[in-house]
């Protein structure tokens, strides 16, 4: 039904080559890389590490803080960015996820301009490589020092503004997978979306909560997941669990509950479309939940757990 990603943000320790023997071991399509990791071995080198394994990169992690939140100017963000869109060229990515920066001591008009005035300083050099600018908007709870795009419908009037589909969002479920506006707008959702990113949780978003695996929290991702591909979202499915509880399990144990998790999602999904045999769920779904009682026991809090309070 969907490619299945995983996220470099989500095994820390460990270095490119052994999450890509990994990510090939438990049978994943694509990689979501982490540009401090493929600065440690070079973007040549790394994209053909990963190209040599057979595996996609389903993204690329991040560019932008254009309002100067992060102490950068607005030029200097601009130059990251460009960097960025080519570190991102050469290592195979489509997508570059871009937070837009805090509002800081601008008003939300004039940081909207930045904005703006970035993503059509960057579309054309992306659109050349072949990149699309994922713009990435984040809870209101965790919003702070991160991103003033706390809502869906802010990013997407943002994103409404370009007429190129080099411009786009980067849909964190973890972020509003219990945001009754993402149900009201799966439609445009799906059209809008260039990545879709998936980590759980039990309670209300807020800074420090873990990003917890698929199915190990109370969001309706599964649902989500499954009515934005039905609706036409065509791009990988990219999890990304972070914090003290993926810590604790181990990232093997993660890696293959988290593919188990995305083969069920997509079984039971064709099953109720009557696209398989009904023997198929059971089959593939075999090892789910045998660390659930682990991941009960871990705490919920760590200051790892959401990338959106340090988005690289």
């Amino acid at each position: 039904m969907f490619d299945v990603a995983i996220s470099e943000l989500t095994s820390s320790r460990w270095d490119l080559q052994r999450e890509i023997g990994h990510a090939v071991a438990h049978g994943f399509d694509a990689i979501s890389l982490w540009r401090p990791k493929v600065s440690d071995v070079g973007a040549a080198a790394a994209g053909r590490l990963v190209a040599a394994a057979g595996l996609g990169v389903s993204s690329l992690q991040w560019a932008g803080g254009f309002t100067g939140s992060d102490g950068r100017s607005f030029a200097e963000s601009i130059e990251d960015a460009v960097e960025a869109i080519g570190m991102a060229a050469t290592v195979g990515a489509s997508v570059l996820v871009v937070h837009s920066g805090c509002r800081g001591g601008h008003t939300r008009s004039h940081a909207l301009r930045l904005v703006d005035q970035a993503l059509e300083s960057l579309a054309p050099l992306a659109e050349r490589a072949g990149v699309t600018l994922a713009l990435k908007p984040v809870h209101p709870h965790v919003s702070v020092g991160c991103s003033f795009l706390s809502g869906l419908e802010d990013a997407l009037a943002v994103i409404g503004r370009f007429d190129t589909p080099t411009v786009r969002l980067a849909l964190d479920l973890w972020h509003f997978g219990d945001d009754p506006a993402a149900f009201t707008l799966v439609p445009t959702l799906a059209r809008a979306t260039a990545i879709l990113q998936v980590a759980d949780r039990c309670g209300p978003a807020a800074a420090g909560v873990d990003r917890l695996p698929a199915g190990h929290g109370r969001l309706a991702v599964e649902r989500l997941v499954c009515e934005l591909v039905e609706r036409g979202y065509d791009g990988p499915v990219e999890f990304d669990p972070v914090g003290e509880t993926v810590e604790i399990l181990g990232y093997d144990a993660v890696w293959r509950e988290t593919r188990l998790v995305a083969d069920h999602w997509s079984d039971r999904h064709a099953i109720r479309r009557g696209a398989v045999p009904h023997g198929t769920e059971a089959g593939r779904l075999s090892g789910r939940g045998h660390f659930r009682g682990a991941a009960g026991s871990a705490g919920r809090k760590s200051h790892a757990s959401s990338h959106t309070g340090s988005p690289g």
